[in-house]
């Protein structure tokens, strides 16, 4: 007999969700079978698989060791090390500066993520465990493109991975980036298109009237600093589209310095070889939560900003400077 105390990390998905971690390498139906007799229970009693598990809950399994260890399979846990910049973090979620170059979340197995820096982070800070990764991972609630700086937000529990992920999907998370673009800007904006992806280039374009597999975007932007060429922006992304920034900056004439994809070469050349910039400057500079309760008390009504990164400061200095 096997026993399991439901944890926070766990508390708030489906029994029988729970399972299927658990028990990787069962049918579905092994699951409904068992708890129909009685091999499975939920504190004490015959459960259905539809319960949400809370803290504590009591979950027995009545299998043999051979049998469990067949269906439960190996945890592997292949660590990724990497210094993790953290804005900030409470025992339900954590914000990291993301620095250009690494992947939100990985695109093939192969890869190393944020996503794989994060579960060794926790691994090594002891805020989870191997066999806690039989029932739950730690992941990421937005992405940011791999040469895109800035804040980044994880789940570290299942209900706030869960709360955090339903702030970006309902947008009452307000996400402000800066970014540099090409030409000056005089007045604050609102924009707004329809996106069409091309998914065997993975690049988008911006059209003034739907069509088919077209999605609404929406973008804000207020002028910072203007330069002799160029202008800092902030940037409200009101829906989060992908390359949405990118694409529709670039759409009304003020592409991203450093964007090879939407923005110009010309330009993108005089900036790599006075600063060695091989990379977009835009940066997820800062979020602003609502007023909340729960788990994401902690982060009621709170702001937080990651700084820019090192050559994005030098570049602007040096505009500053007129140099």
């Amino acid at each position: 007999m096997k026993q399991f105390i439901i944890t926070e990390n766990e508390a708030g998905q489906r029994f029988d969700k729970y399972l299927a971690k658990l028990m990787k390498e069962a049918p579905k139906s092994f699951f409904y079978k068992m708890m129909r007799k009685k091999n499975i229970t939920l504190n004490g009693k015959k459960a259905t698989g539809n319960e949400k598990l809370e803290k504590n809950d009591e979950i027995k399994i009545f299998l043999s060791d051979e049998t469990f260890d067949k269906f439960a399979g190996h945890v592997e846990v292949k660590k990724a090390v990497c210094k993790l910049d953290v804005v900030y973090e409470d025992e339900h979620v954590l914000f990291i500066n993301k620095p250009v170059g690494m992947l939100s979340q990985k695109a093939k197995d192969t890869d190393e993520s944020l996503v794989e820096y994060l579960i060794t982070y926790m691994l090594e800070s002891g805020s989870i465990t191997k066999e806690d990764l039989r029932t739950f991972h730690p992941s990421v609630c937005n992405r940011l493109d791999r040469n895109t700086s800035g804040i980044v937000a994880a789940g570290k529990s299942l209900a706030g991975l869960q709360k955090l992920s339903q702030l970006f999907k309902d947008r009452s998370l307000k996400k402000y980036y800066r970014c540099l673009v090409s030409g000056i800007v005089e007045n604050e904006q609102y924009i707004k298109g329809f996106l069409y992806k091309d998914e065997i280039h993975n690049k988008v374009s911006v059209l003034s009237k739907s069509k088919d597999d077209c999605v609404l975007i929406e973008t804000k932007y207020k002028p910072i600093e203007r330069y002799d060429d160029c202008t800092l922006l902030e940037v409200h992304l009101i829906t989060g589209r992908t390359h949405q920034i990118r694409a529709h900056l670039a759409s009304v004439g003020h592409p991203i310095i450093g964007d090879y994809k939407y923005g110009s070469n010309r330009i993108n050349n005089k900036y790599k070889k006075a600063f060695g910039l091989e990379s977009q400057l835009l940066h997820a500079y800062r979020v602003e939560f609502p007023k909340l309760e729960g788990v994401l008390s902690k982060v009621s009504e709170k702001v937080f900003t990651a700084e820019l990164p090192k050559l994005f400061d030098k570049i602007i200095d040096s505009k500053k400077n007129n140099l």
